[in-house]
């Protein structure tokens, strides 16, 4: 009984398994090998308050750094 069973078992999971590659068929083209430059919204979308905040800093250096000449001047 144990045997038949186990039989069973192989042949189910072996039934289960997915067939070996056709040989003759070609490979499927790779879905990366479109241009750069399509479907660029969502990366502009990302980039654009990325690109603002760092423009926000670069003021807000250089207005400490103007603060920071002005009280240096003022022998403070």
């Amino acid at each position: 009984m144990k045997a038949a069973l186990t039989a069973a078992l192989c042949l189910a999971l072996c039934a289960c398994s997915e067939p070996p590659p056709n040989e003759e068929a070609p490979p499927p083209e790779p879905q990366a090998a479109a241009p750069a430059e399509q479907h660029t919204e969502l990366r502009d979308a990302m980039q654009a308050p990325l690109d603002k905040a760092r423009a926000v800093e670069a003021e807000q250096e250089q207005r400490d750094a103007d603060r920071d000449q002005a009280l240096e001047d003022a022998g403070g």
